[in-house]
């Protein structure tokens, strides 16, 4: 009763004035967020990737990357010890290797995190680090679980040199030399059209309660390619691992968020740490959907590509000419794949010829 008393002898004027203060003072910031959130694009130098719009708020000038500093990161990712995985990986680090010493690169050390238990007859040609799976039956055949499980013990057990680590899958492939996208604190990582928080908020309240913060500082992310300070993953690690399996203990999140659950486990576990991400497009593309691989770093083929002998795109119908990586689960793909028709967009163009390139030059290719 007394606080209203007080507020009624207010002056009107009075409240206009501050109403128009606080907005004036809030204004700015409040465009650049909604602005960054809504793209997810932030302007970046092109000579040498320097942030120069930061998430938010604006990066402190002591906070931000020399212009020729080099910050190494450290490439990471996780595999088992199958065909499918192991041709894959060795795609990826073929051209890893090619790229990692060219100008612009600061590509570091690489490891290939095996959560299979025990060596494989890659060890001495992949750089490999053995963890251990998840206890039997505990990932209930998602075997993606395994992954947070996996950076967790690597973390733990080995030595990093590289103050940066980049989070990779096997069916990444570098098309030209990575620089560290990330920011300090601000790790770099590629959004993704179909990781949607805001509108999953109500399973994604189950994980990120209110008192965290609004469901938009969860990012629309996956783990992967995310390049992140180490000692900010290591501390990301154990939370995505234990959100990871409470999302497969949900029976809600497990069926609406499917295939893509341990992606929204690590967005929700980075936000509950306060880490936000750079959302950088140009970190990668995914044939058949991104034609050309200008300014693109990273060819991700997890999608098939099918196509007709006039170049038309048949997406979800298997086509006169295809490439899916599905079709080989249980072996290498040949070497001299055939190249697609004319009319097929560069990027699909390319994955094919970078393939050709590194099966034509790995020995044992059709052995393994």
């Amino acid at each position: 009763m007394i606080g209203r008393k007080a507020m009624a002898r207010i002056s009107p004027l009075f409240l206009v004035l501050l109403s128009l203060g606080f907005f004036f003072a809030t204004y700015n910031l409040l465009t650049m967020t909604i602005h960054n959130r809504a793209t997810g694009t932030l302007v970046v130098d092109e000579s040498d990737h320097r942030l120069l719009s930061d998430p938010i708020i604006e990066m402190p000038e002591n906070k931000r990357k020399p212009k020729n500093a080099k910050l190494p990161f450290h490439i990471a990712l996780t595999a088992t010890d199958a065909p499918y995985s192991k041709w894959q990986c060795r795609i990826m680090y073929y051209w890893y290797k090619k790229k990692k010493d060219l100008p612009g690169s600061e590509m570091g050390g690489f490891t290939r995190i095996l959560h299979s238990g025990s060596p494989d007859n890659l060890m001495e040609e992949i750089p490999t680090f053995v963890v251990d799976p998840l206890p039997a039956g505990l990932d209930r055949g998602y075997i993606v679980l395994n992954r947070p499980w996996a950076f967790v013990q690597w973390l733990e057990k080995a030595t990093i040199e590289e103050e940066y680590i980049l989070m990779a899958e096997p069916d990444h492939i570098f098309i030209k030399p990575l620089p560290n996208l990330a920011h300090g604190n601000y790790p770099a990582a590629y959004p993704f059209f179909y990781i949607k928080p805001v509108q999953n908020e109500k399973i994604i309240r189950k994980f990120y309660p209110e008192e965290y913060g609004p469901v938009t500082n969860v990012d629309p992310i996956g783990n992967s390619p995310v390049i992140i300070k180490r000692e900010l993953l290591e501390k990301i690690a154990p939370t995505w691992m234990n959100v990871s399996l409470r999302m497969k203990d949900d029976p809600e999140t497990d069926k609406v968020f499917g295939w893509v659950l341990e992606m929204y486990a690590y967005a929700v576990a980075s936000a509950l740490h306060g880490v936000q991400h750079i959302l950088q497009k140009d970190f990668m593309l995914q044939p058949p959907w991104d034609l050309e691989t200008a300014k693109k770093f990273i060819i991700h083929y997890t999608y098939g590509c099918d196509y007709n002998l006039k170049g038309e795109l048949t997406y979800g119908k298997i086509g006169e000419w295809r490439f899916d990586k599905r079709s080989y689960l249980r072996g290498p793909p040949p070497r001299n794949l055939s190249l697609p028709p004319p009319g097929v967009p560069e990027s699909v163009v390319t994955l094919v010829k970078m393939v050709n390139e590194a099966t034509a030059n790995l020995p044992r290719w059709d052995t393994q």
